[in-house]
């Protein structure tokens, strides 16, 4: 039996279409590169937004369409969370599955590739087997850890615990365990995540190792030529104790991504949130200080319920103040069962996308800025990929172009590093290079002695 996998939706989702992948081929599937020939299509949801539902359910749609007689199971988050719903009003797809229990892919894929067709499969408890050893979906030499799953914070806006239940961290000797493997196959960057890395450990206390302190601890004895990197650290309860861990292994990249959201306190106190745009700012200063290269990436959200024209300026100064290095702004969607849902002042979604829109205007420059103070300087930068210009686009002569990743950079949010080299590269290699211009949001580099 063959199957093609759509890998649809965030980082975390990518993990368990990774993880399905592994449980399938174990079983005796044989994953294929393109859908022309495959027995079954699996669409892997994300239902974290109103627009991700949507591009969830298109791509169903687009599948069936391409594709009339083949079978398609749709998996994932939207699944898990309206799996009854889509079971009866989702007739192209052949066969629904969450994420609660990913080791019932197997079964999952068989009742929808067979005859008799199923439109929800019962799940085994079984874990993921050879997690280090899993199928990998990531660009060439960097791969994504997950340490967690579920979430606590209960911010009014979010439905992931909706979906994923609460906060379940992973045992320290688990996590070490699946980034020795991924070493041992060649892995140069390892991306740490979960709902809320920060969190990690607080579900079970000591029994983690400490939290996340002290699982980079733990992380920084393993052996080998490879550097880490934290995705997703909630503001309000940021671990401290983590910088000294950095700064005594320079491994751990000073790259820190922390969702801010908003900058008025008031619209914070509606988010179910703690802080305010001071307290932000001093956690941004506090890490400046500590890492002069550091790279902080947040992400906000405008058009919240009750965010007036004088709270959408306190995040405009707040943006202007923070000088961020990266930035994403999603307009509020409006999630069903979450507290948010039934709160007063609604913001129109012509205003909340306008609001977005200036934002992220206003973020061009200062991430551009913020680039500028990596020229002239070295670093290893993770090579992905060669480059192939178009007719139209730049040519270096004899020379190659290489797209990759400085530690200033994360994988497919980021800008990129583009690397002018005389000699052919390895992708998934680490090499040494030095910036010498900034392109936009994106940096060229060359490697050191061409």
């Amino acid at each position: 039996m063959t199957y093609y996998l759509d890998p649809f939706g965030c980082v975390k989702n990518q993990v368990d279409a990774e993880n399905m992948m592994a449980f399938l081929n174990r079983s005796g599937w044989t994953a294929a590169e393109s859908a022309d020939t495959v027995d079954l299509v699996i669409v892997n949801s994300c239902g974290f937004i109103e627009s991700a539902k949507q591009e969830s359910i298109n791509a169903v749609l687009a599948w069936r369409k391409m594709y009339p007689e083949k079978k398609i199971l749709l998996a994932g988050c939207l699944s898990q969370r309206y799996a009854k719903e889509l079971a009866e009003s989702l007739p192209e797809a052949d066969g629904i599955f969450g994420n609660s229990d990913l080791a019932g892919i197997v079964q999952a894929a068989a009742l929808a590739a067979g005859k008799t067709l199923n439109k929800t499969a019962p799940a085994s408890s079984r874990p993921p087997p050879d997690t280090g050893a899993r199928p990998l979906l990531s660009l060439p030499g960097s791969a994504y850890v997950k340490i967690s799953e579920g979430c606590g914070n209960r911010c009014s806006y979010c439905a992931i615990p909706l979906i994923r239940g609460g906060l379940r961290s992973r045992s320290v000797s688990d996590i070490t365990d699946e980034c020795r493997a991924l070493v041992e196959r060649g892995i140069k960057e390892i991306c740490l995540v979960g709902q809320d890395t920060g969190s990690y450990g607080r579900d079970s206390g000591d029994g983690s190792g400490g939290g996340l302190p002290g699982l980079l601890q733990a992380i920084s004895r393993l052996k080998g030529e490879f550097r880490v990197r934290l995705l997703y650290i909630h503001p309000d309860h940021f671990p401290l104790p983590i910088l000294d861990i950095m700064e005594e292994d320079p491994r751990f990249l000073p790259y820190f991504d922390i969702p801010f959201q908003h900058g008025s306190e008031k619209i914070l106190r509606l988010m179910n949130r703690r802080g305010n745009a001071a307290v932000y700012l001093d956690l941004v200063e506090a890490l400046r200080r500590r890492f002069p290269d550091a790279a902080i990436r947040s992400t906000f959200m405008t058009g919240f319920p009750g965010e007036t024209e004088e709270d959408f300026q306190t995040l405009l100064e707040f943006q202007q103040k923070a000088r961020l290095d990266w930035l994403g702004c999603f307009a509020y969607s409006r999630e069903e069962d979450t507290p948010a849902w039934g709160m007063k002042g609604r913001v129109a979604k012509k205003t909340a996308a306008r609001r977005k829109r200036l934002v992220e205007e206003r973020q061009i420059p200062i991430t551009e800025r913020q680039m500028e103070r990596f020229i002239g300087r070295t670093f290893d930068v993770l090579v992905e990929e060669q480059f192939k210009p178009t007719a139209d686009g730049p040519s270096t002569g004899e020379e190659e172009l290489y797209l990759g990743r400085l530690p200033c950079q994360a994988p497919e949010i980021d800008g990129s590093a583009v690397i002018v080299s005389p000699r052919p590269l390895e992708s998934g290699a680490l090499v040494s290079c030095r910036v010498f211009a900034r392109a936009g949001i994106d940096l060229q580099a060359r490697p050191e002695g061409a």
